[in-house]
């Protein structure tokens, strides 16, 4: 069984992984707010668990059952969160640290209980795909608002960056998943996008915000 430190490793491992599976040393490091030595030391003991693939000099890989063991305890944070949303009223922007605490708890029968409580979810509050037992993802692809034209409609279905700050911004512009955007204008000169939705006529968003929109276009 893997420690609290352990499991927050290996879903940095996880979340930080290119499109080869690899991680480098530094950029954990940086993620994991740790000196490198630190870093070293626990790659090291992950390797010895057989979770990960790790020479020296050489970014760092998952193996099968290290991408699997994060995708159980990242199944378990956003569960959580869904659970503290759908049934106990939370906002979305209040349930990610709540969630960081339960998803270290190992009790499996405590997470089936939630998820038959809840119908089964296969997203969280925002958006993200929640994996299923056997640690698989259905990954959904959307498109970033950034990259959608004028005269598009569309709707808002995910987040690429759920911090605490975003979602508070978007709370106080009644932005929420499921919100349906009609695109009105796009400025050249600095990609803003103005939106249309209920209750408001005319909203100006930024590239940077439109970039952590994900949306599904109405076809």
């Amino acid at each position: 069984m893997a420690s609290q430190t352990e499991e927050n490793y290996l879903k940095s491992l996880f979340n930080l992984a290119n499109e080869n599976n690899e991680v480098n040393i530094s950029e954990l490091a940086t993620q994991m707010q740790v000196s490198m030595p630190t870093v070293n030391s626990m790659v090291k003991t992950l390797q010895k668990n057989g979770w990960l693939n790790y020479e020296k000099y050489k970014p760092v890989t998952l193996t099968p059952k290290g991408k699997k063991e994060a995708a159980l305890i990242i199944r378990k944070h956003r569960l959580t969160e869904m659970f503290l949303v759908n049934k106990m009223g939370f906002g979305w922007e209040e349930v990610h640290e709540i969630a960081e605490q339960v998803e270290h708890i190992h009790a499996p029968k405590f997470f089936e209980r939630m998820d038959e409580m809840m119908g089964f979810p296969t997203i969280d509050p925002h958006g993200s795909p929640i994996p299923d037992k056997q640690g698989r993802i259905q990954e959904i692809n959307y498109l970033t608002l950034s990259k959608c034209k004028a005269g598009q409609t569309v709707i808002l279905a995910a987040l690429t960056n759920s911090s605490t700050e975003f979602l508070e911004f978007l709370n106080g512009r009644n932005l929420s998943l499921g919100t349906e955007l009609k695109i009105l204008s796009k400025e050249a000169y600095d990609q803003s996008i103005v939106v249309s939705y209920p209750n408001h006529s005319s909203e100006t968003l930024s590239e940077k915000v439109c970039e952590k929109l994900l949306v599904k276009v109405v076809e």
